[in-house]
């Protein structure tokens, strides 16, 4: 890609590694029994966001999101990107890639892209501003790929950025499954039980979950080694003093009433970010609630480096609590997360507060969409003891104080009305406010235009 004459010597390297599915699934979160000893030692060295959310608890638009610091609904992207979906970030819309590319980047894809309608490699570079994508791979492949990446960009006088995407801990199909049943091991991943099984809160404790849980185990324990590497090839690149890292996931884990759920197991994601040049480091932890929009506008801040050309961001810099000022807790910070598309229609739009979330649903779908992708499930939630779904209420109101795992509805309870009307008045300006498509009707999607050309002849 041509470079514009901005190239600044000393700009850091910028290397962005992020898998599908994890949600905050890490022993540096908390999850006792995840073995992740190379993200925890990332953690251990750099900052960690305790409280990171997703814009979306679905692959693609939370991407999108993430890459370009604005919400799904307006960058474009509604649902999946790849074949039958569809959606695809609207014509200019500035990928992170292409922001660090006009400075005078090398810039570098290799593994999972899910942000943008899928092609050729030539057509996804082209598409984003990368200078060169190699996409697929399982977890080794891409870490071999990364490696030989760093190995080759290290040695170039520009800075590089990389990104690099691993398909796991997302579920694979594999020779380990049972009928009815995609699980989280494909056919080169082994269950990991070595810290013994801890079966998130939400779900019941039973004897099929843990043998569940224990597979996404053994996929996060597979993800951390090959993010490992990933690490070292860094280190060996004689540049990491000066290389922002930045290891993050798209939403929540692929279980039920996390992912596909605007519930915060589907919402809450890994942030990790390590840059010792600039202060990024220590192991320090921080509180305050983010959301992953905030991203791009925080690394261009960092960098000194102004978004031009580009549709304004939504997101906010925290720049400068990463690199050690004193962070202020705000106790009416609110945070936003949709959803409109991912297996089917299911529009959905939530605000929330550390004290409370309130969901609004567009449709009667079922109370939750299920993300396990099999016909005969392991894990159940908690409240659905016998088996039975419900549909979607038009309102949903949790108390998380009095509520952690959003179980109660208290949306027709009284003694919430207040607190019901300010969120539906918080949430309803934020729609106006990013111009949400739901406040003109059902959204249609790619897939629905495709199939009117074919009845139409």
């Amino acid at each position: 890609m041509p470079r514009d004459g901005q190239h600044r010597p000393d700009l850091p390297d910028v290397v962005v590694i992020h898998c599908h599915d994890l949600g905050r699934h890490l022993g540096c979160y908390g999850a006792a029994t995840v073995a992740s000893p190379h993200l925890d030692a990332l953690a251990a060295e750099g900052v960690l966001l305790e409280q990171m959310f997703a814009a979306a608890p679905q692959c693609s638009p939370s991407r999108a999101a993430l890459f370009t610091g604005r919400w799904p609904h307006t960058a474009g992207v509604l649902g999946l990107t790849h074949h039958t979906f569809g959606w695809d970030l609207n014509a200019g819309e500035k990928h992170l890639a292409r922001h660090l590319g006009e400075a005078g980047y090398r810039t570098e894809l290799v593994g999972v892209m899910h942000e943008a309608r899928r092609g050729s490699n030539e057509q996804i570079a082209a598409a984003l501003g990368i200078d060169r994508v190699r996409t697929g791979g399982r977890h080794m492949q891409v870490a071999e790929a990364a490696e030989e990446a760093v190995a080759r960009l290290a040695g170039e006088p520009e800075p590089y950025y990389l990104q690099v995407g691993f398909s796991e801990p997302h579920r694979l199909p594999g020779e380990h499954d049972a009928p009815g049943v995609m699980g989280f091991l494909g056919d080169e991943i082994s269950p990991d039980q070595s810290l013994g099984v801890q079966v998130p809160a939400y779900l019941e404790d039973t004897a099929s979950a843990r043998e569940e849980v224990a597979e996404l185990q053994g996929a996060i324990r597979a993800m951390d080694s090959a993010s490992g590497r990933v690490l070292a090839a860094i280190e060996a690149g004689g540049r990491a003093h000066n290389t922002v890292v930045v290891f993050t996931t798209d939403h929540g884990l692929a279980l039920p009433r996390a992912k596909c759920s605007l519930y915060d197991p589907g919402l809450e994601v890994a942030f990790i970010v390590r840059w010792p040049a600039g202060g990024w480091d220590g192991g320090r932890r921080l509180h305050r609630a983010r959301t992953n929009i905030d991203v791009v506008p925080t690394l261009l801040d960092a960098l000194g480096l102004e978004s031009t050309d580009a549709p304004p961001m939504h997101g906010e810099s925290f720049a400068a609590d990463l690199g050690g000022a004193l962070e202020v807790d705000d106790p009416e910070e609110v945070i936003y997360g949709e959803m409109t598309y991912h297996d089917y229609y299911d529009p959905r739009r939530c605000i929330r507060t550390p004290r409370a979330k309130l969901i609004v649903n567009f449709t009667s779908a079922p109370e939750f969409m299920d993300p396990s992708q099999s016909w005969n499930r392991r894990c159940v939630p908690v409240e659905r003891r016998n088996g039975n779904a419900g549909s979607h209420p038009t309102v949903e109101l949790y108390d998380l104080l009095a509520d952690p795992l959003e179980l109660t509805n208290m949306a027709e309870d009284p003694a919430y009305a207040q607190t019901r009307a300010d969120l539906l008045r918080q949430l309803g300006d934020w729609m106006l406010q990013t111009q949400d498509p739901l406040l003109d009707g059902a959204v249609t999607s790619p897939l629905h235009q495709d199939s009117l050309k074919a009845v139409r002849g």
